[in-house]
């Protein structure tokens, strides 16, 4: 017997008057708007221009969205092009279903793709934002919790997650309570998180090592969340898709950072957070102030993230 359990909530929506927003999509949102807010504050500290994380994010979050949606339907195709599938509901992303490792990867595409074009050091970009990333994984993950979905097995832990009779596997209709693998994802991400800055300061990581450190502990997490997992998916030799997936991407970050580990001479790093200005604004000449006689040498003050 259960005597406490983590409740499901009643509704997958969020009734405002005549609206009906999905709580799903409201954590996806929430946790972008996290990740680009922290993204920022780190750019910002960097020495980085205001602004410029929200620039890359318009194009990095559709990619993200768009490689998310992508890898999940390539992943669990018969959830949509099986027999009596419906294959539109393939675009029906309001209902769940955004692989996150898609999801990174689309949104490491639009950001490469973005920083290209404002002439930014990409590894540079990926270090500042794999934290704050991170927290926008644990937002965005407690989406599944208003939608009954993604659970794992049954359990009867005091914090088993109660699942509607309609929303739990044919296996265990009986079973109340499961466990709750989206609060292990939120709580591995921020753990992940603090764990990426405290080894980003104690190490002086640098040059993609941050962003590699962030996959592989994410991997980690992921792969052992995987195998409590009860939903539908695809095996490989006996283990679900994602943990293979899991297993590569650890083992592709580890030997990048090995392959990494000694640092750069000081003369081929980039200032971290450098913005480049257009060359016309840079040949200009700073303007003098109105109420002084100093030179722009004198009276300059040196420019956060470049060299003075």
């Amino acid at each position: 017997m259960t005597l406490a359990f983590l409740p499901s909530p009643p509704s997958p929506y969020l009734t405002l008057g005549p609206l009906m927003l999905h709580w799903y999509a409201i954590m996806v949102v929430l946790g972008v708007i996290a990740a680009i807010a922290i993204g920022q504050r780190r750019w910002s500290a960097r020495g980085g221009t205001p602004g410029t994380v929200l620039d890359i994010a318009m194009v990095a979050v559709p990619f993200g969205i768009l490689g998310g949606r992508l890898y999940h339907v390539l992943t669990s195709w018969q959830l949509y092009f099986g027999p009596g599938r419906n294959p539109v509901e393939a675009l029906y992303v309001w209902q769940g279903g955004l692989g996150v490792w898609g999801g990174i990867a689309g949104g490491a595409l639009g950001a490469w793709i973005a920083a290209r074009r404002r002439g930014l050091d990409f590894a540079a970009l990926a270090d500042t934002l794999a934290p704050a990333v991170l927290v926008g994984q644990a937002i965005g993950r407690i989406g599944c919790w208003f939608n009954q979905e993604l659970y794992g097995r049954p359990t009867t832990l005091p914090w088993g997650l109660q699942i509607d009779p309609a929303n739990r596997p044919a296996a265990t209709p009986d079973a109340a309570t499961y466990h709750p693998t989206f609060a292990y994802e939120a709580t591995w991400d921020l753990g992940a998180a603090a764990l990426v800055i405290w080894a980003e300061r104690r190490f002086r990581l640098d040059r993609g090592r941050v962003f590699a450190l962030y996959v592989a502990v994410y991997a980690a997490g992921r792969g052992w969340i995987e195998t409590l997992r009860v939903d539908p998916a695809n095996h490989i030799l006996g283990l679900r898709l994602n943990v293979w997936t899991s297993l590569l991407l650890f083992a592709a970050a580890v030997a990048f950072l090995v392959l990494r580990r000694r640092p750069a001479p000081a003369a081929d790093l980039p200032a971290p957070a450098q913005d480049a200005a257009p060359a016309a604004e840079e040949a200009q000449p700073a303007p003098l102030s109105p109420d002084t006689d100093a030179t722009p040498a004198q009276g300059a003050h040196p420019v956060p993230g470049r060299a003075p």
